[in-house]
């Protein structure tokens, strides 16, 4: 029986279509060697996200197309992966310890886009990236309760500050700074220094990704952050009513006008499940987010129920991710992470387009 040759294999693994990267890893140089010893076949794959929740899976489903190959006795596959850095917006530089920088953003208060940040940046943790976590919302800091957390950060020269630790991701937000139930009565200059200051100022620590959970809307700090940091990639939260997806649209165009790309669309909220009975409805309407990515031509990157135990563990400070690591919704947060990452790790590791200017005419 003659012996399997190197593009026989590399053939046989164009056949095979990540789910998270919807395309072959052979296209996506992830495919890093093949060695052949007579019917033994050994292959090395580094993928560009993090996949601790995939990684045996796509070894048995590999392994699998491989030894079905004439010729092969066996294989052996080896995944890891490796985050790179993407360059960010010509004008600005990349924030030191940062690698990467995700926006959570969306139209409208009510999404629940906090708690989609937290569980996020807890499942791209899990799946073995490091992470952190900034609280945009200067006005509803919700971050510290969310994860738990009591207590201000230190500083070791006066200037900086140490970011917080919680779950294993290290966390910022003015709520650590300020009593929990004391107003922010600032103007939106201040706002926006504010939220540069805990941006630049926080030591971070050698961060794969930092999830930005952003204030709801498209106001000044959300264009401060668009137009002033370097983001990756955003990611749009949104609930399927009609209402939502209208301001949901104009969070998407927004990220579009000052060229920061949109990894996805989250729809929150997308089903209720009954807790008597197990009946699922469609309380919220159905398929708004879905169609939307369709319109728009963005990824649709998972749908989450409206479940009660969601709400309770984040507010005890505990979210679902790391208080039911099996649950059916974790592993959803963990499949909505490992996506995000993947449909980042596609983009240009050199982004070079100047990033444009915005020019408030009066016509």
């Amino acid at each position: 029986m003659s012996n399997v040759s190197q593009t026989q294999v590399e053939e046989a693994l164009k056949g095979y279509v990540d789910p998270h990267l919807e395309k072959d890893l052979v296209s996506t140089k992830a495919v890093k060697k093949i060695d052949i010893d007579g019917g033994k076949v050994t292959v090395a794959i580094t993928l560009g996200y993090p996949a601790k929740g995939f990684k045996e899976k796509l070894e048995a489903e590999l392994k699998q197309i491989i030894e079905a190959l004439d010729g092969v006795d066996s294989a052996e596959i080896k995944v890891d992966w490796k985050i790179a850095a993407h360059v960010v917006q010509k004008s600005l530089k990349s924030i030191e310890g940062v690698k990467n920088i995700i926006a959570v953003a969306s139209g409208k208060g009510g999404v629940g886009k906090s708690t989609t940040s937290v569980n996020l940046a807890l499942a791209l943790a899990a799946e073995g990236a490091n992470v952190g976590l900034l609280d945009a919302d200067i006005y509803g800091p919700s971050q510290p309760r969310m994860l738990g957390i009591s207590g201000k950060p230190e500083s070791q020269d006066g200037k900086t500050l140490e970011p917080m630790s919680s779950y294993d991701i290290q966390a910022m937000s003015i709520g650590f700074l300020i009593e929990e139930d004391t107003p922010m009565i600032w103007r939106g200059p201040m706002v926006t220094q504010a939220l540069e200051q805990l941006l630049v100022d926080t030591r971070w620590d050698n961060l794969d990704y930092l999830i930005i959970d952003l204030p709801p809307g498209t106001g000044d700090t959300q264009l401060t952050l668009a137009q002033k940091v370097p983001v990756s990639g955003a990611v749009i939260v949104t609930t399927p009513q009609d209402i939502a997806l209208l301001d949901a649209r104009k969070g998407l165009k927004m990220f579009e006008k000052v060229e920061v790309a949109v990894l996805g669309i989250v729809e929150n909220m997308s089903i209720h499940i009954c807790s008597e009975c197990g009946h699922e409805e469609h309380i919220f309407g159905q398929g708004g987010g879905q169609s939307m990515s369709d319109e728009f031509d963005v990824d649709f990157l998972g749908a989450l129920p409206l479940d009660i135990r969601i709400r309770e563990e984040t507010d005890n400070g505990k979210p679902t991710v790391v208080a039911e690591p099996d649950s059916r919704i974790a592993q959803i947060y963990r499949e909505i992470a490992r996506r995000t990452a993947a449909k980042l790790s596609l983009q240009a590791k050199n982004h070079s387009a100047k990033f444009p200017q915005i020019v408030i005419q009066n016509n």
